[in-house]
């Protein structure tokens, strides 16, 4: 029976990778086709592939590496430092992803500011008309 179980969850892993690897590959092509057409060149559907492949397994290394910093700091959820560290060898993608990084925080302290506000202004609305009741009662 725990057999049976191993086998079932390991493939379905196999269908998730593949599936995970077909979705990939689609996002190549489309993205090939785009330069192709901009650029005025052609793929081969072996170079599709290919750059897939690689595409793939690159996305699997940058997902352990991850796994290990976050590891590393003794937390087990991936944070934004991480990210960092791990585009840290490229500075253009370090700068897009630290302004992202900039950006989010930046709506996140509006949107919190915003819902403070609300929540302040319901809870002044729904005191006054209690005083004001209070006020007529002593009339």
């Amino acid at each position: 029976m725990m057999e049976e179980e191993e086998g079932a969850e390991e493939q379905q892993r196999f269908s998730y990778r593949q599936r995970l690897k077909a979705a990939v590959h689609y996002t190549v092509g489309c993205l090939c086709e785009e330069v192709a057409s901009d650029k005025e060149v052609q793929f081969s559907k072996q170079t599709i592939a290919a750059i897939s492949e690689v595409t793939f397994r690159q996305c699997e290394n940058f997902a352990r590496d991850l796994e290990m910093f976050a590891r590393h700091a003794k937390r087990s959820t991936i944070n934004t430092e991480d990210v960092k560290l791990l585009a840290r060898r490229s500075n253009s993608l370090l700068k897009y992803i630290t302004e992202r990084n900039e950006d989010i925080a930046q709506f996140n302290l509006e949107r919190k500011a915003k819902k403070k506000k609300k929540l302040e202004d319901e809870n002044k609305n729904s005191v006054e008309p209690a005083e004001a009741g209070a006020v007529e009662s002593e009339d």
